[in-house]
């Protein structure tokens, strides 16, 4: 795999003549790595230790970590330590905090996965090393037909590498309920016609922020409005006209919810276990293998089924970064580039793994036996900022 990567760098360099990157990762953004750097940056990541700050609430991601721990130590001597935060923007405030303090260099955080309003704030605020991500070799395999270089709407600017495909589905299981909802409207007469079947997760958690965005996308009469920038302290009347059906909406569905709406469940991990459980109807998960990788897991009835809302899915891609004072930023790199691996992300695709679709070309899946899978109808991200104004505002009305 090393001389693989090794000849692919100097291919690639010889047919971008010119560069004259320094070849080693400095600690800021002066010294930027190009194609023909990566032989040299394999050895500078020799050794290091590289904290990776992502989300710990899967038992199946998480033991796919510790595989790319292994494999990594093995390969390149690089070492992975997942860091687990229920939330990125943690990392978000604990980055702006040694920005604050002038840390620009031994950083605490060496690798995120972030998208959405996380990438933003870190972007605007000057957190992030980059561009690199034209520098490692396996971004000549990803699928460019993919919005790997938009982040809900938000160019990347090369300061983030692809790692996944998500979207926002449901999965309900057929021999308690063979004809799911097909919108949202159908949700809500569903709610009401078994009280405490349906719910979803508590925002600001990721699953259940979605489910609001989807809902509004589906409800509004503007959703063009949601895909432009929105200050809702300085625009409150236009975010209350292009918002209202939404709380119309949650103000019907909560009192038939399950826990009539004063309890939400902390995430898909616990709405999976209540739909096994059959206490729910249904469960929402950002993974459109779910289902199959739950019942590989056995975690979920073979009956158990993944499906889209007639609209389509809420669908994003999430992505890999590194803090612009990450203390091992070679090693980041190395780590990126092998998690972007046609095996590694194969691996991670696999159902009985994690079942995470994969940004990589077809032909490059296929050399590893991987033939992929089919995604549903994509709908686009809305603007970051409305996330966090449709948070704020849930909390006002809903929060405890």
């Amino acid at each position: 795999m090393k001389a693989f990567l090794t000849g692919l760098a100097f291919a690639l360099a010889s047919a971008m003549s010119g560069a004259t990157m320094a070849a080693t990762v400095s600690a800021d953004n002066a010294a930027l790595p190009s194609d023909s750097d990566w032989p040299p940056i394999v050895e500078q990541a020799r050794g290091q230790v590289v904290y990776f700050n992502a989300w710990g609430g899967s038992q199946e991601i998480n033991d796919y970590l510790r595989w790319a721990d292994r494999q990594l130590r093995a390969r390149y001597g690089v070492e992975l330590r997942h860091v687990k935060v229920a939330d990125i923007a943690e990392t978000t405030q604990r980055l702006l905090a040694e920005k604050t303090a002038g840390k620009n260099a031994g950083g605490s955080v060496d690798l995120v996965w972030i998208n959405g309003e996380n990438f933003r704030s870190m972007k605007q605020s000057g957190l992030l090393y980059g561009p690199f991500v034209q520098a490692l070799p396996n971004w000549q395999l990803v699928d460019q037909s993919l919005p790997v270089s938009e982040d809900f709407t938000e160019s990347t600017d090369g300061l983030e590498a692809p790692w996944g495909v998500g979207q926002l589905v449901f999965i309900h299981d057929k021999q308690t309920l063979n004809n799911p909802p097909q919108n949202f409207a159908e949700l809500l007469s569903l709610a009401q016609a078994f009280p405490g079947k349906v719910t979803y997760p508590q925002p600001p958690e990721f699953h259940g922020s979605s489910f609001l965005k989807a809902a509004l996308l589906e409800l509004t009469q503007d959703p063009a409005a949601l895909y432009q920038p929105i200050d809702a302290e300085k625009q409150p009347e236009r975010f209350q006209q292009v918002t209202a059906p939404l709380w119309q909406y949650l103000d019907r569905l909560h009192p038939v919810a399950w826990q009539q709406g004063r309890q939400f469940p902390s995430g898909s991990s616990e709405m999976i276990q209540l739909l096994d459980d059959r206490q729910l109807y249904l469960a929402i998960t950002f993974n459109p293998n779910a289902a199959r990788a739950a019942i590989e897991n056995g975690k979920l009835t073979a009956s158990a089924e993944t499906y889209a809302f007639e609209q389509g899915a809420l669908s994003n891609i999430h992505f890999l970064a590194i803090p612009w004072n990450a203390n091992a930023k070679a090693g980041a790199l190395v780590t990126i580039n092998f998690l972007m691996s046609p095996d590694a992300q194969a691996k991670k695709a696999n159902a009985s793994i994690w079942g995470d679709p994969s940004i990589l070309k077809q032909e490059a899946l296929a050399s590893q036996g991987s033939q992929g899978f089919s995604l549903f109808k994509a709908i686009p991200e809305p603007h970051p900022s409305w996330l966090t104004a449709i948070e704020l505002e849930w909390q006002k009305r809903y929060g405890s």
